[in-house]
């Protein structure tokens, strides 16, 4: 018993001694993955909050090793077309899903000192942020958290945070 114990915790020291001599992970490489949309909240700069996706938003973020990135943020409630052919909906019908989704990828840097994330922009749904780079503060990023914010929402609506989940 004595000879299970002592050995059990020799184990959680080596365990230890381990994981701490292991270097830090920098914020590139904490990035890295794939993450699920949990929601993107504005808060307007009267204290207002809204949820341009809803509350119940579908979505993916990856983040590649080698700097590139995808992002997909749609609405849990975007409505079908009608017709049931993406090439014959309603003026009304793009109107809604423009207005409730949005997919852009390009590549990505980060600023470990000022700890923020830039996204460089190749091609987007919204086609006049093409070629743009938005820069973004990561205000949370753990082993399974990711928010990041833009602190300034075009023509001054206010601030816009982005929350992801890790998946697995």
């Amino acid at each position: 018993m004595k000879l299970r114990i002592a050995a059990t915790l020799l184990a959680l020291a080596l365990s230890a001694a381990t994981a701490a001599a292991q270097p830090a992970k920098g914020l590139k490489e904490q990035i890295v993955g794939t993450w699920n949309f949990v929601v993107a909240e504005v808060a307007a700069p009267d204290g207002k909050k809204s949820f341009p996706f809803g509350e119940t938003p579908k979505g993916i973020l990856i983040f590649t090793a080698d700097g590139r990135f995808a992002q997909i943020h749609v609405a849990g409630d975007v409505p079908k077309i009608a017709s049931n052919n993406r090439m014959t909906g309603t003026p009304e019908e793009y109107a809604a899903i423009m207005r409730r989704s949005l997919s852009v990828f390009g590549t990505w840097t980060v600023d470990e000192a000022s700890k923020t994330v830039t996204y460089t922009i190749v091609s987007s749904s919204f086609p006049n942020w093409e070629g743009e780079a938005q820069t973004r503060n990561i205000d949370k990023l753990t082993d399974d958290e990711f928010v990041n914010t833009n602190p300034n929402v075009g023509g001054g609506r206010g601030s816009a945070s982005n929350f992801y989940r890790r998946m697995k």
